[in-house]
């Protein structure tokens, strides 16, 4: 939820928020009706303090002047009835409307969109195709059956199979011993929640057509821990010594992938169910850019010893999720498209959550809205993807990037053709 108070009085709030391209008229629309909302309170406040100096002239009055005194009240009562039913009407507008407003764009990101983030830094170098692209590659090792998970489940998803299972695996435990040494707690989420929580967490409204609805509406299927993860301090007060509380949440995710008919429909790089393990952070407010810098680094960290070539991207005003002040993606080189394609990617959400959340933070000035912040640790199935073709040795086979070999048993696998 954004801060009304700084969009009625700050330019450069207001800005940040147009920066997103949001919906004509919505933010003059939002200010309108808290304008009035605020002018109904006022009302309020003045006939509450009517009606209890009302209240104490009856106990006052005189056994003649009673009646008449009774009369009045009785009718200043209705009057504050009707006035504070318009301001509940009120309060519910002003929330719908203004819940439908971005988080503003921090001043370091670039305008524009999609197309529009501009590159931090490039590690790595390019190269050229393998044998293989990723797809080919998982069909013919026997990794990843798609034809009969089609006929079960519908486009988008996939069988995994034999030594790349291994594979996820060996990624999870890596990636979860990589970060419990840097302090996080190791969490697996529910993954089903209610609106509410994908509500506070800033998925919806905007959101809503990529999450899967089960039990009537009642529950939905998370398409990040990022969301249960934040509902962990819901409605709490933390001290500020125990700030950055960091967690990782493994979980499966699941999209539905909408608006991308037709793009990336082979193989398992965008697919409807995937597993994927989310960093998420409680932060300090005064210390969450440094806090957006570590979760970057971290991700690099954990690509960075895949060996994979990747650049950072700061995403652009206009292509950056509603609750989102600024955005890094981690995109990585997919030599069978000579294209960097995005691996990862860590937010700062500044208030905006925590103050849906009310999650706030106990300092020496008092309690404050704490600011959180998420990160992808990885993408466990797009990972592969990129490994699949990264890894194709000379002959047809996979060799096992070297920091995952403790966790697979084994070094290399050999060209197969396998049939179900």
């Amino acid at each position: 939820m954004i801060d009304l108070r700084r969009l009625r009085e700050e330019p450069a709030y207001r800005a940040g928020i147009e920066r997103k391209r949001v919906k004509a008229g919505l933010i003059d629309d939002v200010l309108a009706a808290d304008a009035r909302q605020r002018e109904v309170q006022t009302k309020v406040e003045e006939l509450r303090a009517r009606q209890n100096a009302a209240s104490k002239e009856i106990g006052k009055a005189s056994k003649d002047e009673r009646p008449a005194k009774i009369a009045a009240a009785s009718l200043l009562k209705e009057e504050l009835t009707a006035v504070e039913a318009e301001l509940t009407e009120l309060a519910a507008t002003v929330r719908a409307l203004a819940i439908q407003l971005p988080n503003p764009a921090d001043a370091s990101v670039p305008d524009g969109g999609e197309e529009d983030g501009v590159a931090v830094r490039v590690v790595g170098g390019t190269l050229p195709p393998p044998p293989l692209d990723h797809a080919a590659f998982g069909e013919a090792m026997g990794w990843v059956e798609t034809d009969q998970a089609v006929q079960m489940s519908g486009t988008r998803f996939a069988y995994l199979m034999r030594e790349a299972v291994l594979l996820e695996l060996a990624l999870v435990q890596w990636v979860m011993r990589t970060l419990v040494a840097e302090g996080f707690t190791p969490v697996v989420p529910p993954v089903l929640v209610r609106e509410q929580a994908m509500e506070e967490a800033g998925f919806f409204p905007t959101d809503r057509s990529q999450v899967y609805e089960v039990d009537g509406g009642e529950l939905f299927l998370v398409g990040t821990a990022e969301v249960p993860l934040s509902a962990l301090h819901r409605d709490q007060i933390l001290p500020e010594a125990s700030l950055p509380r960091r967690y990782l949440g493994m979980s499966s995710c699941f999209r539905r992938e909408a608006g991308t008919y037709g793009k990336d429909t082979r193989g398992i790089f965008r697919v409807h169910q995937f597993d994927k393990a989310e960093m998420f952070s409680y932060c300090d407010p005064a210390k969450s850019s440094e806090e957006h810098e570590a979760l970057l680094a971290i991700e690099e960290q954990i690509v960075g010893g895949l060996g994979l070539p990747y650049r950072v991207m700061n995403i652009a005003a206009g292509d950056l999720g509603a609750a989102a002040a600024k955005k890094y993606d981690l995109e990585v080189w997919l030599p069978s498209e000579g294209a960097y394609r995005e691996l990862t990617s860590c937010s700062n959400y500044l208030e905006y959550s925590a103050r849906r959340l009310a999650t706030r933070v106990k300092g020496e000035s008092g309690n404050q809205l704490l600011h959180t912040l998420n990160g992808t640790a990885c993408a466990v199935g797009r990972t592969l993807v990129f490994l699949f073709e990264h890894y194709q040795d000379p002959n047809g086979g996979f060799v096992v990037p070297d920091v995952l070999r403790p966790f697979t048993g084994f070094d290399r696998v050999d060209p197969v053709s396998y049939a179900l």
